[in-house]
């Protein structure tokens, strides 16, 4: 496994001269524009039960945030995170981006994505009235069999559905979209239909999985319910 690191520039250098951290102003970490990752392109990450081990999880997309900074995302646990600031119950971390098809484990955002999100986001230059949490100004396809579950507190009844779609909105906020079934008029369903809901508004959402993990959960799957346990014991 080879191992590169190609440091992008980005705008927002500004370092702090008490903390020598970077200057983030309170919403220069919005999300303002997304590209989907069409290449297969995983994120590694690693967690305190396995210490000895990588794992991984292919990445949804890379999002542009208003201080310039390129990031891959993945929907997890209960929500969609950049890749460098995931955890969960188990410590896990961030150990970096892994592109399968030549074996090689890299730190940044490859250069053609940056390129084609900065050129889209100078390109949809939206009004500061549009940049709400009402206003969407993006919606992409699910490209990588990202399901939620529904549950009801005991989570004695679990159901899971696909998510079709992500919806940027204009306050930065990311919304997984799945089909209201009573509302569905035509298939298949695509990003834009008008029977899509925010599955994170409802009451019953827990988590997001991919596909895999969906999949064995609905086999009923000893470990992958054993995975679901632990994250409801947790809660």
């Amino acid at each position: 496994m080879k191992t590169t690191e190609n440091r992008s520039k980005t705008k927002g250098n500004v370092i702090d001269l008490f903390t020598g951290q970077k200057y983030a102003p309170e919403d220069s970490t919005r999300f303002i524009r997304l590209a989907p990752e069409l290449d297969g392109l995983e994120m590694l990450y690693s967690n305190d039960a396995s210490p000895d081990k990588l794992f991984s999880l292919k990445v949804l997309c890379w999002g542009l945030r208003a201080n310039g900074d390129v990031v891959g995302l993945v929907p997890w646990l209960n929500d969609i995170v950049a890749c460098i600031d995931i955890k969960d119950p188990l410590n896990g971390q961030w150990e970096g981006y892994y592109d399968p098809g030549v074996d090689e484990v890299f730190y940044d955002a490859p250069i053609h994505k940056i390129v084609e999100l900065e050129t889209a986001a100078e390109y949809y230059d939206y009004e500061a009235a549009e940049l709400n949490g009402e206003f969407s100004i993006q919606e992409i396809p699910d490209t990588i069999g990202t399901h939620a579950v529904l549950a009801d507190k005991t989570y004695e009844n679990i159901t899971l559905t696909e998510v079709i779609s992500w919806r940027l909105y204009g306050d930065g906020k990311v919304s997984g979209m799945v089909a209201d079934e009573s509302e569905v008029v035509s298939t298949p369903v695509l990003p834009g239909d008008e029977c899509l809901y925010q599955v994170q508004s409802r009451e019953e959402f827990r988590y997001f999985f991919q596909h895999q993990i969906a999949n064995r959960i609905k086999a009923e799957d000893p470990e992958a319910l054993a995975a679901i346990s632990i994250l409801v014991e947790e809660k």
